[in-house]
């Protein structure tokens, strides 16, 4: 006879850690006036439609990109390299309130087409995206753009929080 496990009772912390890895990261790349960019590494993004293609960002409150994001509607939706780690781990530990991120970890880019948000050239794949909607969710607001334009490099393997650690 097969033995039967029993759940559990667990605290949310506990439980999210221990199904949340190895999760993709990602990067969102947002405009924050006229010269300046900001970075963010995010680990809360998901696809929310097929036709027309569309991705959602979870952004708290307290960040810069949040101030950022207010102001200019648009965001590109980065799944960096496994060659990107140290920068990936940079983006998501220091502000751009204090640093230019796209200076300091010397990344390649290009202007997108959309609104000419850099396109980071080591990623595994890039999403310009214009923001259509957002909705506050506690201490952070999910942002839903629909994609404009893709690009992709097949020959590169996709960033995980593991490959962070």
């Amino acid at each position: 006879m097969k033995e039967i496990k029993i759940l559990k009772k667990s605290t949310f912390q506990e439980a999210v850690k221990f199904v949340k890895h190895p999760a993709k990261v990602a990067i969102a790349v947002v405009k924050c006036n006229e010269d300046k960019f900001n970075l963010i590494t995010l680990e809360w993004f998901m696809r929310t439609s097929i036709k027309p293609p569309m991705f959602a960002i979870s952004i708290g409150h307290s960040r810069f990109s949040y101030e950022c994001l207010q102001k200019h509607r648009f965001f590109n939706l980065c799944f960096p390299s496994k060659e990107l780690a140290k920068e990936t781990l940079l983006c998501g530990t220091k502000s751009g309130r204090d640093i230019d991120k796209l200076e300091v970890t010397g990344l390649q880019w290009f202007k997108g087409r959309l609104a000419q948000l850099p396109v980071l050239k080591d990623s595994v794949a890039n999403f310009e995206c214009e923001i259509t909607t957002q909705v506050r969710s506690g201490d952070h607001t999910i942002y839903v753009g629909e994609v404009k334009h893709s690009w992709l490099d097949k020959d590169k393997k996709v960033l995980t929080h593991k490959d962070l650690t």
